[in-house]
């Protein structure tokens, strides 16, 4: 449980900034539960269709791949799986390569539901950002921003000089 990269002495300020963190989250978790019973699902229901769309890469929702996004076991995503189905949600298709594979797919039901539900939920994360930044700065101790830069650095290619942009600018 210790780490060895945090100091082990602690600070009121340690705990007020982690307990601010939690609260942020659950603000927003509270907030995507009503969203999701609102619109006739159950949050988990909710976290399976996001999975499945929200796959990295082009990879396919197999039942072992969404049971480790919404951390539960592989028997508890076949029943959400199945009662998704049941409701016309989503679609299941064994796989093509590994027959004991099964592929789970959105149906345009589905595909419906989510983005209005992903809509109403970017909406609040633009509402709720400033606190969750502010609450994530906290408790990153300050390097936050000199790791934000750092990866931002390394992910964005390097710009064209002025005059190269504003050419390339200027043609489009």
């Amino acid at each position: 449980m210790r780490s060895k990269s945090v100091s082990s002495k602690l600070k009121l300020a340690d705990y007020q900034a982690l307990a601010e963190f939690r609260y942020q989250i659950r603000r927003f978790l509270r907030f995507s539960e009503d969203a999701a019973r609102a619109a006739g699902l159950e949050p988990q229901q909710h976290q399976l269709l996001l999975a499945i769309k929200g796959m990295p890469g082009s990879r396919c929702a197999r039942i072992s791949d969404l049971a480790e996004r919404l951390q539960i076991q592989h028997h508890s995503t076949v029943e959400l799986v199945d009662r998704l189905a049941a409701r016309g949600l989503v679609s299941r298709a064994l796989s093509e390569d590994d027959r004991r594979e099964v592929h789970v797919q959105l149906t345009a039901r589905g595909e419906g539901l989510l983005k209005a539900l992903t809509l109403h939920h970017k909406n609040e994360l633009r509402r709720a950002a400033p606190a969750l930044a502010a609450a994530l700065y906290e408790i990153a101790g300050g390097r936050l921003a000199i790791e934000t830069r750092r990866t931002l650095r390394e992910a964005v290619p390097k710009r064209k000089s002025r005059g190269a942009y504003t050419a390339s600018r200027a043609s489009a």
